[in-house]
């Protein structure tokens, strides 16, 4: 047969049978049509990849970085799809239809979000523009405990969005603590009911806010054991902070009996959000472990310098990106903590990418390469190149190890609800043509904290259905091939 595209001589790596050889991989279309050793030249055009890795594309649980910017970067760093799970949106359709209008360089999708559920049916906030919940992050009316009344209509909201095909649910209850631990195991239920994932940034452990009404690690887990529902435990490693290894042992509890629990982590050891967030009020600080001086107020660039500073930022500018050090990441214990989810079996690398912010005239969308103003978390660019690097080349773990965590782990948690994810995250006949191409020696993130969109080192190429949105490392600007994905439930 003649193909679309020959990649030549690579390393091929399919995470789900174990595959790891040199061979040709043949594409038709969208679609991988062969990998094998040796397929004839028969004229079809062909890139030598000789020296290099061919895997499936790393599929991203957890990104905020929707935009056509904010996708390129990613797709430098190998991502072939990139979903909004954790916070969601709400309502879907306008959602679909703004990045299916302008199109997208790679495959994306959203969850239905309690969060903006909340925000339309109890907080009375309108759900127009962007960045709505980052706007609305310090708004203490959608953040009350509510009465069944209120619980039962953010609850036909969720349904609402799940109906238009929404991912799952994505609860933000970091954001809103205080609510009933009642209305999360309401959520469960629906997703049990519904046959899909629920992705939860928790509310804060017992050791850091013992008033709450739950510790978090304890509310999820007892959600997936009470319900049936299969509860994925965002960004495991911020949440939990110095009490990493209490939060694994309760997860590993719960899975053991039965439950169907799944984590997620980046590599780093800062997170980032609104400076508005319930955890950053001035208030709240000693009892997480930093200091007013570990937040970086990133439109300035300021660290933080005090409490009133703090409160003034949180007033008049509450969406205003922040990035918080949770973490020392050149102390060794805390570098071992920030390594911990990397040597745990079973979790996957996922990013939180975040939007990108300018500190100049926001540029054309389309604009490539960024201009210098371009500011985001070192972590939209960088966390799986990152990932790879580490896992490979600082704990000795098997390439083919670090794209099980990157791609394929990431399109189980998806499969039984999302038809599509069943071709991703492998390389074989019939699976999609989502491929990243990259050299495991040379594989690093290249974003720092100073420096945060500079993409990876060691990807060459990338593919998106069968189309090359990265070549020869450099981005290519009028490739749109990313589809939208959605749900089929019950």
């Amino acid at each position: 047969m003649r193909y679309d595209l020959v990649l030549r001589n690579g390393r091929a790596i399919d995470p789900e049978s174990g595959l790891d050889a040199l061979a040709d991989v043949g594409i038709t279309g969208r679609t991988v049509s062969k990998v094998a050793v040796g397929i004839p030249d028969d004229g079809s055009p062909s890139v030598d990849i000789r020296g290099m890795v061919i895997a499936p594309g790393f599929i991203d649980l957890h990104s905020h970085a929707s935009s056509i910017a904010g996708q390129r970067l990613q797709a430098c760093d190998g991502v072939t799809t990139a979903l909004d799970l954790e916070a969601g949106e709400s309502p879907l359709t306008a959602a679909y239809a703004r990045a299916i209008s302008e199109g997208r360089p790679i495959n994306y999708g959203f969850s239905a979000s309690w969060a903006l559920s909340r925000m339309a049916q109890i907080g009375g906030i309108r759900l127009d523009g962007r960045q709505v919940f980052r706007q609305h992050i310090g708004v203490a009316a959608w953040q009350r405990p509510a009465g069944p009344a209120e619980v039962s209509k953010v609850l036909e909201a969720i349904c609402a969005d799940l109906d238009r095909g929404g991912i799952g649910i994505g609860v933000l209850l970091g954001y809103a603590p205080r609510i009933d631990p009642a209305e999360y195991l309401a959520v469960a239920r629906l997703a049990a009911e519904r046959g899909v994932p629920v992705f939860t940034h928790t509310r804060a452990l017992a050791e850091l806010a013992p008033d709450l009404p739950i510790d978090g690690a304890e509310e999820l887990t007892r959600a997936a054991e009470t319900t049936g529902a299969h509860m994925h435990y965002c960004h495991i490693n911020s949440t939990s902070r110095r009490f990493l290894e209490r939060v694994y042992g309760e997860v590993n509890r719960a899975s053991t009996a039965g439950a169907t629990v799944t984590t997620e982590a980046y590599p780093y050891g800062a997170g980032a959000t609104g400076i508005g967030a319930t955890f950053l009020d001035p208030a709240n600080l000693d009892r997480i472990g930093i200091k007013t001086t570990d937040i970086t107020y990133v439109p300035t660039g300021e660290r933080v310098r005090d409490a009133a500073r703090l409160a003034e930022l949180r007033a008049t500018d509450p969406g205003g990106l922040a990035i918080h050090d949770f973490l020392d990441e050149d102390d060794p214990a805390d570098r071992a903590l920030m390594l911990l989810p990397l040597r745990t079996a079973g979790t996957m690398v996922a990013s939180d990418a975040m939007p990108l912010e300018w500190l100049g005239p926001e540029p054309d969308p389309r604009a490539w390469p960024l201009p210098d103003h371009g500011v985001t978390h070192p972590r939209t660019a960088g966390t799986f190149a990152r990932a790879v690097r580490l896992l490979t080349r600082e704990l000795g773990y098997p390439v083919t190890e670090a794209i099980r965590r990157c791609s394929l782990l990431p399109a189980k948690v998806l499969e039984a609800s999302v038809p599509a994810m069943r071709a991703k995250g492998r390389l074989r006949q019939g699976s999609d043509a989502d491929l990243v191409v990259f050299d495991p020696d040379v594989i690093s993130e290249r974003s720092t904290y100073r420096a945060s969109t500079r993409q990876s080192a060691g990807i060459h190429h990338v593919l998106v259905n069968g189309s090359f949105v990265v070549r020869d490392g450099h981005v290519i600007q009028d490739a749109y091939p990313g589809q939208p994905l959605y749900a089929s439930t019950r």
